[in-house]
C-alpha cells in the first residue's frame, strides 16, 4: 500500500466526518459577501432540495457523520417545511445522530416555527450573523436587518433552548473607529452567547465592496485592522471568552467542533452548488450554478470541479497553516509518523526562527503562534508552504 493510500485510510478510519450543506438562497447580496448565492423561486428551491437528495445518494458514506454545519446564503429563507425536508434528507445519510450541528440564520429569517423544525431535526448550534448593532455601519455592509431584529432573534433562538449559540461580527467597516467596534463588542457581551466569531472585513473581488475601494470609496488600513485585532483579544479574554482560532471565541465546551475538524484537515462532504468537500482522498468544490449542478447531478455525476488528490505534501501543507491558526498550534510529533518524508529539518529550522523572533512557542515539538504571530499569521503561512517546497 502507497503512503497516500494509508493516509487516506488512516483519515478514513479513524478521523472525523463532517457534512457541509450550502443553502445558496438570500434575498440581496450583501456588498462584502463573495459566497455563490442567489434570490429564489419556489421551483428553485424544489430543485435544490431534490439536487441535495440526489447528491447524498450518490456519497460513499464510510462512517458516521460526526459534525454538520449549514451555510450559505441564508438557510433561514427556507421555509419551516423546506428546512424539515432538508433535514430530514441529509439526516438519512448520517449513519447516526451527529455530536454537533449548526445552522446559520440572518437576524430577519428567525422565526419561532423555524427554530422549532430545526430543534426537532437535533440542531445542536445557532449561528448568528449580525455583523453591527449600528444602524449605520450595517447600511454600509449592505446588510438588510435592523438592531432591534438582532435583539428580537437573539431572545426567539435563547427560548428555543439550542445547547450552544454564536454570534458573527465584524470589524475595520467603513467608518468604523476603535470606539464604535468596542461598542458593537460589549454589546454582543452583554447578550451571554457561547461562542462569538469576530471577522475582519475583506475586500473580495466581484463583490460591491471591491468596485468602491477601486473607486477610492473605501481604504484599507492593516495597522487599524492589528490594533483591532489585539484590542478584540483583550477584551473578550477578560469577558470570559478565551481564544481558540485567530477570529473564534468560545466559552469552556462550546468551541465549534465542525470547524476545528475542518483545520485539523479531516474529512468533510459538501452538498450543493459551489460547497466544498475534502473526502476520499480528493478535494474539490462543485460548480457554482443552480442549474449547472443540478443538471449534472441529474445526469448520476457529482457535480464537483478542480479535484485535487489529497497527497501527503498537501495535507501537512494545511495542517501546519490551518493548525497554527488555533491556539493549541500543530504537534509536530503527531504527524510526523504520518510524513516521513517531509522536509522536518527545514521546518524544524522554521519553528526554531518563529520562537527567536517571539512569534511562537516552539515546545516538547508543539509550535502555537504568539499573540504578536496571530497577527502576521497569513505571513507565517507563506514561509511554512515555502518551506515545505524546499
Amino acid at each position: 500500500m502507497s503512503e497516500i493510500e494509508n493516509v487516506q485510510d488512516s483519515a478514513r478510519l479513524h478521523g472525523s466526518l463532517g457534512v457541509y450543506v450550502h443553502v445558496p438562497f438570500c434575498a440581496r447580496t450583501c456588498d462584502y459577501c463573495a459566497f455563490y448565492q442567489v434570490s429564489p423561486t419556489a421551483a428553485m428551491v424544489r430543485q435544490y432540495l431534490d439536487g441535495v437528495a440526489r447528491e447524498a445518494g450518490m456519497i460513499a458514506w464510510r462512517k458516521p457523520v460526526d459534525t454538520v454545519f449549514w451555510g450559505g446564503g441564508t438557510p433561514g429563507l427556507l421555509s419551516p417545511g423546506d428546512l424539515r425536508k432538508l433535514g430530514e434528507t441529509v439526516r438519512a445519510h448520517f449513519g447516526g445522530v451527529p455530536t454537533e450541528w449548526s445552522v446559520e440564520l440572518a437576524p430577519a429569517s428567525v422565526t419561532e416555527a423555524r427554530l422549532a423544525v430545526l430543534r426537532e431535526l437535533g440542531v445542536t448550534r445557532i449561528s448568528m450573523g449580525a455583523q453591527s448593532f449600528q444602524p449605520e455601519l450595517l447600511a454600509a455592509l449592505g446588510r438588510p436587518h435592523t438592531r432591534e431584529q438582532i435583539l428580537r432573534a437573539y431572545e426567539r433562538i435563547r427560548a428555543a433552548g439550542f445547547a450552544s449559540v454564536n454570534i458573527d461580527m465584524m470589524f475595520a467597516l467603513p467608518g468604523q473607529d476603535e470606539a464604535a467596534w468596542l461598542a458593537d463588542m460589549r454589546e454582543a457581551v452583554a447578550l451571554a452567547p457561547d461562542h462569538l466569531s469576530t471577522y475582519c472585513l475583506t475586500f473580495e473581488e466581484d463583490t460591491a465592496l471591491w468596485v468602491k475601494l477601486s473607486e477610492g470609496k473605501v481604504k484599507l488600513d492593516t495597522e487599524r485592522e492589528a490594533q483591532l485585532y489585539a484590542k478584540t483579544w483583550e477584551l473578550l479574554d477578560a469577558a470570559g471568552y478565551p481564544q481558540y482560532e485567530i477570529s473564534n471565541f468560545a466559552r469552556p465546551g462550546h468551541a465549534c467542533l465542525h470547524n476545528l475538524n475542518t483545520w485539523r484537515m479531516q474529512e468533510w462532504v459538501g452538498l450543493g452548488p459551489s460547497a466544498a468537500s475534502q473526502h476520499a482522498g480528493w478535494r474539490g468544490a462543485n460548480i457554482s450554478d443552480l442549474a449547472a449542478w443540478d443538471e449534472k447531478l441529474s445526469r448520476g455525476e457529482r457535480a464537483t470541479e478542480d479535484r485535487t488528490a489529497l497527497t501527503p505534501q498537501l495535507l501537512l501543507e494545511d495542517s501546519l497553516v490551518f493548525g497554527l491558526r488555533m491556539n493549541e498550534g500543530v504537534d509536530f510529533a503527531a504527524l510526523r509518523p504520518l510524513h516521513p518524508q517531509a522536509p522536518w529539518s527545514t521546518l524544524e529550522e522554521l519553528a526554531g526562527r518563529l520562537a527567536a523572533e517571539e512569534l511562537a512557542t516552539w515546545r516538547d515539538d508543539r509550535l502555537a503562534l504568539t499573540l504578536r504571530g496571530r497577527l502576521v499569521a497569513d505571513a507565517v503561512g507563506t514561509e511554512v508552504m515555502t518551506a515545505m517546497e524546499e
